[in-house]
C-alpha cells in the first residue's frame, strides 16, 4: 500500500513539474516576443518603470488618463494631489502615489520626445 502511494506521489510530482516547466518556457517566449515588439523604446520605458516602481499602465490608471497629454496629466495631477492632501483629511500614501504616477508619465513623455528627435535626425532614404 505504501509503495503504491509513493508511486502516485512521484508520478503526480512529475506531471506538475513538467507542466510548470512548460508554462515557464511559454512565459519566457512571450516575454521575449513582447520585448522584441517594443524594440529599443521598450528598453528605455522598462528602465523608467524600474526606476519609478510603476509601469506606464499603472501610472495612467492612477491619474485616470488614457493618452499621454501633458495638459491632461497636469490637470488630473493637481486635482488628485489637492484631494489627497493630509490637511484636508487625505492620505499621504495616495498623494505620494499620485506624485510617482506623474513622474512616470513625464518620463515617458520625455522618452517619446527623444525618440521623435532621433527620427528627425535620421536621413530619409
Amino acid at each position: 500500500m505504501a509503495k503504491y502511494l509513493a508511486q502516485i506521489i512521484v508520478m503526480g510530482a512529475q506531471v506538475v513539474g513538467r507542466a510548470f516547466a512548460r508554462a515557464l518556457r511559454q512565459e519566457f517566449a512571450a516575454s521575449r516576443a513582447a520585448a522584441d515588439a517594443r524594440g529599443r523604446a521598450g528598453h528605455q520605458s522598462a528602465a523608467a518603470s524600474n526606476l519609478s516602481g510603476l509601469s506606464l499602465q499603472e501610472a495612467q490608471q492612477i491619474l485616470n488618463v488614457s493618452k499621454l497629454n501633458p495638459e491632461e496629466i497636469q490637470k488630473k495631477y493637481e486635482h488628485l494631489f489637492k484631494v489627497n492632501d493630509k490637511s484636508v483629511g487625505g492620505s499621504f500614501y495616495l498623494q505620494s502615489k499620485v506624485v510617482r504616477a506623474k513622474e512616470r508619465l513625464e518620463e515617458e513623455l520625455r522618452i517619446q520626445a527623444q525618440e521623435d528627435r532621433e527620427k528627425e535626425k535620421r536621413p530619409q532614404t
